[in-house]
């Protein structure tokens, strides 16, 4: 079904995957704000190209916004092998130089976002450090709130 220039599946949700360098931080920030925000029109997952475990701080800044990410977990890309995806977003440059090939339909986009534990390291406070996290946090869930009709065709 077309509506508005978006070609809307109506079937079922769609399959978005978030992927990062470590499926420690941003990937799983948006992969929360998708749960909570969008789960009636979206399945979204989040992996890695490698796995850092799931980030302390991300943890906080996303339980502070009311997204409860303590159930996920790092996940590497090949654990999710046999899921059909309609979109892969890559939310770091890492991910996008080195994402790997998917086959069938997946749409890969990127969609940056900056890296909250690299600006973290030159905060001069807990506090400081905790402000990249909630700033990216924000940006991420803007970006999720766009969806689906943000991904284009």
């Amino acid at each position: 079904m077309q509506q508005g220039g978006v070609v809307q599946k109506t079937e079922s949700k769609l399959n978005v995957l978030f992927l990062c360098t470590g499926n420690s931080c941003r990937s799983q920030m948006a992969e929360g704000w998708a749960r909570k925000l969008k789960s009636d029109v979206l399945e979204p997952y989040s992996a890695g190209i490698e796995t850092h475990g799931l980030n302390p701080n991300a943890l906080k800044v996303m339980s502070e916004a009311g997204v409860d990410i303590s159930g996920q977990r790092s996940k590497n890309v090949s654990e999710l092998s046999d899921i059909s995806f309609d979109y892969v977003i890559t939310v770091c440059g890492h991910a996008n130089e080195h994402c790997p090939i998917f086959p069938g339909k997946a749409k890969v986009l990127h969609k940056g976002f900056d890296d909250p534990p690299k600006l973290a390291q030159e905060a001069e406070s807990e506090e400081a450090a905790l402000g990249h996290y909630r700033r990216v946090r924000d940006e991420i869930k803007d970006f999720v709130v766009s969806l689906p009709e943000g991904l284009g065709n």
